[in-house]
């Protein structure tokens, strides 16, 4: 428990924005190594020792093209993510919980044989299907991860 009257704050409005700015420390992780935000967005955060990684279709960040295809599409996407992991100092097998969008739930079964060789420690997850992705990506996959 912080003694907030210790740290000058005597009103509990204040309370919220002193934990904000005192305890709360946020970086924002940035990588060559996936594709740019093409939004007002990051690629992840880091905070309270966890990583948030945005969404990640499957462009390749080196010629900003994407795959074709379901496998090459997820292989990207996967390869996007743990890019970011990285730069975080994470990584695939400290993946808590990924949230993955497909454009078709008929490629559910090809996007897990992919999937599956990247998250091998079999992390918590929601996959959905969506009417329409970013650019015409056929998968989207995001992740929380310990840092």
């Amino acid at each position: 428990m912080i003694d907030l009257k210790r740290h000058g704050v005597s009103h509990p409005a204040r309370m919220i924005r002193y934990y904000h700015e005192e305890e709360i420390q946020m970086k924002v992780i940035s990588t060559t190594n996936a594709p740019g935000a093409i939004g007002p967005y990051s690629q992840g955060f880091i905070t309270n020792g966890m990583v948030y990684t945005s969404g990640q279709i499957p462009i390749i960040p080196a010629t900003g093209e994407m795959p074709e295809g379901i496998a090459a599409q997820t292989e990207q996407s996967c390869k996007n993510v743990l890019a970011i992991l990285e730069a975080a100092g994470s990584g695939a097998d400290k993946v808590v919980k990924t949230t993955c969008f497909l454009a078709e739930i008929a490629d559910f079964a090809a996007f897990n044989e992919v999937y599956a060789r990247y998250f091998t420690s079999k992390p918590a997850r929601s996959c959905v299907a969506v009417k329409d992705l970013p650019k015409g990506a056929l998968c989207e996959i995001e992740c929380i991860a310990e840092a």
